[in-house]
């Protein structure tokens, strides 16, 4: 994937993971990074597990990063001190 491809696909995911897991988000260049750790992180956990990570601009790529967007963020908001 490209860095294009790894920015909308982070953005996608920050935004979608900020909205669930604490219903607002942190900005637009905040949940961008955040998506493209939780990205990283999202394949790390799936490779870890067994399945495959992500792998290109499609939904599973898109719930996995999504899935690492939300555990960014709980440790985000842990070591920062923000509530829920």
């Amino acid at each position: 994937m490209g860095v294009i491809t790894w920015i909308i696909l982070g953005a996608i995911a920050g935004f979608i993971g900020s909205k669930i897991f604490e219903g607002s988000g942190k900005g637009f260049l905040m949940n961008t990074a955040l998506g493209i750790v939780g990205a990283v992180v999202g394949g790390f956990v799936a490779n870890m597990i067994g399945f495959s990570g992500v792998s290109g601009f499609n939904i599973w790529s898109i719930l996995i990063a999504i899935l690492g967007a939300i555990i960014v963020l709980w440790g985000y908001n842990k070591l920062t001190g923000d509530r829920l």
